[in-house]
């Protein structure tokens, strides 16, 4: 079966009495130029060891091995995962998983070791499984993902963009996003009620220790579920172990190089680490807890 041919694709989905779930979100690629990007953007070669998550029919997993990869893919529905290795000729590269993204061991898996991440994410659930992968020690120094467009202007958005969101500024600590490109509706079947975008994360170093990062995710995550107010008065009225007196407060915003007057989209991930540093060594001094979570 070609499987970027959408009647065939219908086709094999009408003799098989299979239909796509829209609640696993389910939307097949069907579109070859948008294949060749997805497999271009992502740079796999011959032995790179790839994951990937809800492979479908397997448009992309039939692309990945053609590139030489060997190939892991996560794929809840029993029945697609069943057939995935005997309709692709059931290659030694390929290995299926029949489990749930968000349910995985992560450690187990990701400690073997993967190259790269590419895949077509359940629109449903997508941000959740990047935000579960990306900060993992061990994830893939790649992901190359399709999600929707919506959400990857809210991955990739800088500070002062109205896009900017908590899930940005954690995915940007770890790895730097780039837009690579747009993906119309009609490029998927079932096809989506909204356009979709083809994004890339690489890997970068981040300098927080493990204490800092708690201290900066929960700071990010209060400040944007509240993100109309200034971060001073917001932390002033904020419930332990954020909330500090006015006093206190102005010591660690200065120390971190941040206005207290600045709501959470304008900071930038740099002031974000800085005020996480700063918090930390904050309760350090007071001789409080050192780790948190």
């Amino acid at each position: 079966m070609n499987l970027t041919s959408p009647s065939q694709v219908k086709a094999w989905c009408i003799a098989n009495d299979f239909h796509p779930n829209k609640t696993l979100g389910q939307n097949f690629l069907i579109d070859r130029n948008t294949l060749k990007a997805t497999l271009d953007a992502a740079g796999v070669s011959s032995g790179c060891r790839v994951l990937e998550i809800g492979p479908g029919l397997g448009v992309l997993t039939e692309g990945l091995l053609s590139r030489g990869a060997r190939v892991t893919a996560v794929e809840k529905d029993t029945r697609l995962a069943s057939r995935l290795a005997e309709a692709l000729g059931d290659p030694p590269e390929l290995r299926v998983l029949a489990a749930d993204a968000l349910e995985v061991a992560w450690d187990a898996l990701l400690a073997e070791g993967f190259d790269a991440c590419v895949s077509n994410l359940p629109y449903s659930v997508g941000t959740r499984i990047l935000l579960d992968l990306a900060p993992h020690p061990l994830a893939p120094p790649v992901f190359v993902v399709l999600v929707q467009s919506e959400v990857a202007e809210r991955f990739a958005a800088p500070p002062g963009r109205a896009g900017r969101s908590q899930a940005g500024v954690w995915l940007q600590l770890d790895y730097t996003v780039t837009p690579v490109r747009t993906v119309k509706a009609s490029c998927f079947w079932p096809r989506p009620a909204v356009a979709s975008a083809l994004v890339r994360l690489d890997r970068q170093p981040c300098a927080l220790t493990p204490t800092e990062r708690v201290w900066f995710h929960d700071l990010t995550r209060y400040a944007f579920m509240h993100r109309r107010k200034q971060l001073g008065g917001l932390l002033r009225k904020a419930p332990a172990p954020l909330g500090r007196e006015e006093g206190a407060l102005a010591v660690l915003f200065h120390s971190a190089g941040v206005d207290p007057l600045a709501r959470a989209e304008q900071l930038t991930n740099t002031q974000w680490q800085s005020l996480a540093r700063a918090f930390a060594e904050g309760v350090r001094g007071l001789g409080g807890e050192a780790v948190r979570g």
